[in-house]
């Protein structure tokens, strides 16, 4: 990440001007960019990177709140060399906008002007007896579930070998890419299309995890071992947490005759890891079940990418984050953008061999065997084969999708299945013909599947960085093979569109963006029927802690 900062700053050109501006060249600061692939110019014979270029005062500051505006600069990193640098019509170079009082979040340092929030009570998370699962090395084994924790640069946290009770239901599971494509037509945004995976490396990014702030509880955790960009090795200390949360109730009911209520909690396990990529931070978390369901969710937060706009205009692409006082004043904004994540999974329910069914609900037809016209049922299609896979999501039939055995039944003589269980996220919004789809094609449906192969492990193919033509899954699935009875491999495509609110600043609330795997037909009744009953532990009335006070 510093390699681009410590070219700039030793580029005469580039010094001269921060001279004439006024600006302390040690307090303006560079995030690297990749450019993607817009042309020729940009093909993958030489790395190039572009800087984001701000000012930070104080090491306190948010650098976010001062970018800075009016260059064009493109850097060879690998010959480090400058190999485009212009002005911006419309701007003053280096174009700076007012200081925003409320731009910083250091406590101490943070918007003046939000009443102080009062401390919370103290809140102790504890387990007594020690936790519900065992570890072995990189082997888990918890509530019925076993499986193998890996990591790596790319994806971050993997999920290898579970299986519930004895029976395989997936082989591997990662979040395998993300993408980030923002709808600002200005320069330099319309060059922001990162593929935060396959450029950056999660994995590589990962923190390593404070207890009792990034994992609360009894908390074990996993360190990552990693090569470096020069062959080296890293190690990063707590990159996995594994702990046990509550999970409010699993299932109740009260017989209203007699008055008797059964009542289980939940419990899950959660699997997480946080990295940061330039200005934001993803936490990644798998979450299994005693129900044998499996959660995939992502945590958005950290500081929202800046820009601005020249003064007394508006961006219909961004919102006005700080308009300043003065009418030569430049605008601070943050343009409109997508998040989207890719979740590989590698199915092995009951085994290697599985089908797949799609299913929708749709309306019975309007006829005597219809005769209240109330009628609705799942409508399930067997796909067999890749083009018949590649899917939208459709929350209007209640869209699913069923990965089922081709060996095993379960009592009813059906095959024993898991269902996914899709986000109901929106389609990437820029045009057709839009740059980046070039190299993210994949993200104009939301599902695909395609038989195991090796040598395909992420959508956008090996290389997304700068490359000049389609990879990965759009590709792959043009051979259209079968998917009938076979390793199966489910890609999913889930996430969010980020209109930025002035809450998002200057630090952003966690949004969310999820799916979720659960048995379907794999069992013959309920897994958790037979939860034991726990209404103990350290649960009092608040009313009597609140009278005691």
């Amino acid at each position: 990440y510093d390699i681009p900062e410590r070219i700039l700053k030793k580029y005469k050109p580039f010094v001269e001007l921060c001279v004439k501006e006024g600006l302390d060249i040690s307090k303006v600061k560079a995030d690297p960019w990749c450019p993607g692939y817009f042309s020729p110019a940009d093909a993958p014979t030489r790395r190039l990177l572009w800087p984001a270029l701000y000012y930070q005062e104080s090491a306190d500051d948010n650098m976010y709140g001062r970018p800075l505006s009016g260059l064009k600069i493109m850097i060879d990193i690998q010959s480090e060399e400058i190999v485009q640098f212009e002005r911006i019509q419309g701007y003053k170079v280096l174009s700076l906008p007012p200081r925003d009082p409320l731009m910083n979040y250091y406590e101490g340092n943070s918007c003046p002007r939000l009443q102080a929030i009062p401390p919370l009570k103290r809140l102790d998370i504890v387990q007594p007896e020690g936790a519900s699962f065992s570890v072995s090395d990189q082997k888990v084994e918890w509530q019925g579930w076993k499986f193998y924790i890996g990591f790596t640069s790319r994806e971050g946290l993997v999920l290898h070998l579970a299986t519930f009770h004895g029976r395989p239901v997936m082989y591997r599971a990662s979040f395998a890419e993300m993408v980030v494509p923002y709808g600002d037509t200005d320069y330099p945004n319309y060059m922001k299309n990162a593929f935060d995976a396959g450029e950056d490396g999660l994995g590589r990014n990962a923190h390593s995890l404070k207890i009792g702030c990034d994992c609360k509880g009894l908390i074990h955790y996993f360190d990552a071992a990693l090569t470096t960009d020069t062959g080296g090795c890293e190690l990063i200390k707590n990159a996995v947490c594994m702990h046990e949360e509550d999970d409010g109730i699993s299932w109740k009911h009260k017989d209203w005759r007699s008055g008797r209520t059964e009542v289980r909690r939940s419990r899950k396990l959660v699997l997480s890891f946080l990295c940061t990529v330039a200005n934001y931070e993803y936490g990644f978390f798998i979450e299994l079940r005693q129900d044998g369901g499996i959660q995939f969710n992502v945590k958005l937060t950290g500081i929202v990418s800046t820009s601005t706009v020249p003064p007394g205009q508006d961006s219909k692409y961004a919102t006005t984050l700080f308009r300043g006082n003065r009418k030569d004043d430049i605008q601070l904004v943050a343009p409109i953008h997508q998040h989207f994540f890719v979740a590989r999974l590698d199915m092995a329910v009951d085994g290697i061999k599985n089908n797949l069914y799609e299913v929708n609900v749709v309306s019975e037809s309007i006829g005597k065997h219809n005769p209240y016209n109330n009628g609705f049922y799942a409508q399930k299609k067997h796909i067999t084969s890749e083009i018949d896979a590649v899917r939208d999501c459709n929350t209007a039939t209640s869209r699913h999708w069923i990965v089922e055995s081709t060996t095993r039944k379960n009592r009813t003589g059906e095959y024993t299945g898991y269902v996914l269980h899709p986000a109901a996220s929106t389609p990437p919004l820029g045009n057709d013909k839009a740059a980046f789809f070039q190299r993210a094609g994949f993200l104009k449906k939301q599902f695909w599947a395609t038989p195991f192969n090796l040598d395909e492990r992420f959508p956008g193919g090996d290389f997304p960085n700068q490359c000049p033509r389609p990879d990965g899954l759009t590709e792959w699935t043009k051979k259209n093979r079968s998917i009938e009875k076979q390793d199966l491999v489910l890609w999913h495509v889930f996430g969010t569109t980020h209109v930025v609110r002035l809450e998002d600043w200057p630090v952003m609330p966690c949004a969310n963006a999820s799916f979720k795997l659960e048995p379907f037909g794999f069992f013959d009744c309920s897994p958790v029927v037979n939860l034991p009953k726990e209404c103990i532990g350290a649960s009092v009335a608040a009313r009597k802690e609140v009278a005691k006070a």
